[in-house]
């Protein structure tokens, strides 16, 4: 089987999205690359800070309701198809929900070959980069670092606190072949 879909699974400022686009180039074909933002900035913006959709608490903490899971449920089956039809992609995402999250892409993924990748940062690093990106709740980044990967297991492991996003795609690569 050939592989079709990476799945970066870290917190938020963990170096997932420039992770990806550095996979972008380094490994030999096309691939496309989707991010949990890309998602969220897709949604319609009466979901963003609703009960129904996403909510961020002042302190960085994220709840979903049950029309952001419908949506999740489509964006991770329309992902999964474009794989299905021949698409390389990589899943930039954020496991809030640990194993219960990680489940709902295998059954997305399900037949597919998937690469699943830890993306981990130090949390004190990962709230310094939140502070610089000024686009997030502060406190999500250093909630997120370790709930994300509780109960959880990987094919690959990267650590972006002092290791660069090129380095860490190009660990990631040697495991795609």
């Amino acid at each position: 089987m050939t592989m079709r879909v990476i799945v970066l699974n870290g917190g938020s400022s963990s170096g997932k999205s420039s992770i990806a686009r550095c996979l972008q180039e380094v490994l030999p074909d096309p691939w496309l690359a989707f991010s949990v933002d890309d998602f969220v900035d897709a949604m319609p913006a009466r979901l963003r800070d609703s009960e129904t959709g996403i909510a961020f608490a002042p302190d960085g903490g994220v709840s979903v309701g049950a029309e952001f899971r419908a949506l999740d449920t489509a964006w991770s089956q329309g992902i999964a198809a474009m794989a299905r039809a021949g698409a390389r992609v990589v899943v930039d995402d954020v496991f809030l929900g640990g194993p219960a999250s990680r489940r709902r892409w295998e059954q997305a993924l399900a037949g597919l070959d998937v690469l699943w990748v830890g993306v981990r940062c130090d949390g004190e690093v990962a709230a310094g980069r939140e502070i610089a990106r000024g686009d997030r709740v502060r406190g999500m980044a250093a909630a997120q670092a370790r709930i994300v990967h509780e109960g959880l297991t990987y094919d690959v492991e990267v650590d972006t606190t002092r290791t660069e996003p090129l380095v860490c795609a190009r660990a990631i690569a040697a495991h795609v072949g």
